[in-house]
């Protein structure tokens, strides 16, 4: 089993040529079924997946209904016939500082191409691949402040409760692939090991990490590092935050961006 880097703010790799970087996450599992994990803001992941020549996929997985992680989607269901799981909140209007930052689409075009599953409960997409659903926040969150959804024509506080991720069980143990990680990063992980039963090991994709005080962010690393084996931190971790993690984990923390290639062999 193995995840691409399709969207990402920045790019791993100069070869092949033409490959670039967004402001949002995308990424390809690889295992049993070819599954896709957000679709970016534009349509930049529909085009690397094309110059990375992946294989495409069948099925599709939206981590949350904001913009950077959905704005590609209508590029991918008019090219390929795929079914499109996500919690309900996903598909509606939604703004942060008084700007519309839900998905740019609405849910009847995309329905007019594929078929959508909505799931709030742990749901196994194929084998080995399950979708968390909400995900119960024990701990603080990572949330946007003067953030609101429309729910039946009510404004109310944008709890982003459709945050979810994505697990794969590996012969390694868990891995998570992550789209913003909003419902917090120790949530995530703890739910993830709760519902399968395994413990994670592998930990890939947006961290939300950028939202947390100095304090809060080294507590994240020191737990971590007595958990994890490896995290490939990207998107809406920060810049910052990322090389902070490689210089505190090491060989444990992998840089990674478009183009890159996580395997569990």
């Amino acid at each position: 089993m193995e995840v691409v880097v399709l969207s990402d703010n920045k790019v791993e790799k100069l070869r092949p040529q033409g490959l670039k970087g967004e402001w949002g996450f995308s990424a390809l599992v690889k295992g049993r079924e070819i599954v896709l994990f957000d679709t970016g803001q534009t349509g930049i992941a529909f085009e690397n997946l094309s110059i990375l020549r992946e294989s495409r996929p069948e099925k599709l997985i939206l981590s949350h209904g904001h913009y950077d992680h959905t704005g590609g989607i209508i590029k991918f269901v008019r090219a390929f016939d795929l079914v499109v799981y996500a919690h309900p909140d996903a598909f509606l209007p939604r703004f942060y500082k008084g700007e519309y930052i839900g998905i740019p689409f609405q849910r009847e075009h995309i329905e007019s191409y594929a078929k959508i599953v909505e799931n709030t409960e742990p749901i196994e997409i194929c084998k080995d691949v399950i979708a968390l659903g909400f995900i119960p926040r024990k701990h603080k969150p990572a949330l946007l402040s003067d953030s609101y959804i429309l729910r039946n024509g009510v404004m109310e506080n944008d709890d982003i409760r459709d945050d979810q991720s994505l697990v794969l069980r590996t012969e390694k143990g868990l891995a998570l692939v992550l789209g913003c990680c909003h419902a917090g990063l120790r949530n995530t992980i703890e739910y993830a090991e709760d519902v399968v039963g395994d413990e994670v090991k592998f930990v890939i994709g947006g961290t939300h990490l950028i939202s947390l005080k100095n304090d809060e962010l080294i507590d994240v690393v020191r737990w971590l590092d007595r958990k994890i084996d490896l995290i490939a931190p990207c998107h809406c971790t920060g810049l910052n935050n990322e090389y902070l993690l490689k210089s505190k984990l090491g060989e444990k923390c992998k840089i990674v961006g478009v183009g890159s290639v996580i395997r569990f062999d």
